[in-house]
């Protein structure tokens, strides 16, 4: 059977001979941590089906691929959402992936919206690829790092017609409107 003084003697020389499959060599593999997988195997995307409606926010590291309804904002490492799934709030997350409809900001890295997606909102971005057929209704702005909020999200924008104030509403207004306001004040 075993002996004892097999299992604590060193193995083969390092990087020398193939190892050999055996009953002694397999009770050895967990021990060690020399698996060709790696300590962190990457765990399957969540999918969220289509009969499943969520209120609430989703928060992870790994991916999510959403078939169903979601009324609050997604935290993710990939988020693919489906052709008839349907997500009202804000979406970020390195790698998104539009098959569906969003109503709300997304923010990521990588973004791409296909023929089949329907966008509600701004888009701030790294990289964006938007397939013919595609509907998008809202600003599209470039950011190098885009998950960030306070790296310039709503200070470096314009303000929009909605809530700009007076004061504001002149400095972002075309240059045909900036330059008849100021030949306006240069003559009184």
């Amino acid at each position: 059977m075993f002996s004892k003084s097999k299992i604590n003697e060193p193995g083969p020389k390092q990087g020398g001979e193939a190892v050999r499959p055996s009953s002694e060599t397999s009770m050895n593999a967990p021990k060690t941590n020399t698996t060709s997988t790696g300590p962190k195997a990457k765990p399957p995307a969540s999918i969220l089906s289509a009969d499943l409606t969520i209120k609430g926010n989703l928060k992870t590291t790994g991916d999510i691929q959403i078939e169903g309804n979601v009324e609050g904002d997604i935290r993710a490492h990939l988020l693919t959402v489906g052709e008839g799934a349907v997500v009202k709030g804000e979406v970020m997350a390195d790698d998104v992936v539009v098959n569906g409809r969003i109503v709300g900001r997304v923010r990521g890295l990588k973004v791409r919206l296909t023929s089949t997606a329907r966008v509600e909102g701004d888009i701030i971005h790294k990289t964006i690829a938007i397939e013919s057929g595609a509907h998008f209704e809202g600003s599209v702005a470039r950011r190098d790092d885009p998950l960030n909020q306070n790296s310039g999200g709503q200070q470096s924008r314009p303000a929009s017609s909605g809530s700009s104030t007076p004061s504001s509403s002149s400095s972002s207004a075309t240059s045909s409107s900036a330059a008849s306001a100021s030949s306006e004040s240069s003559e009184s």
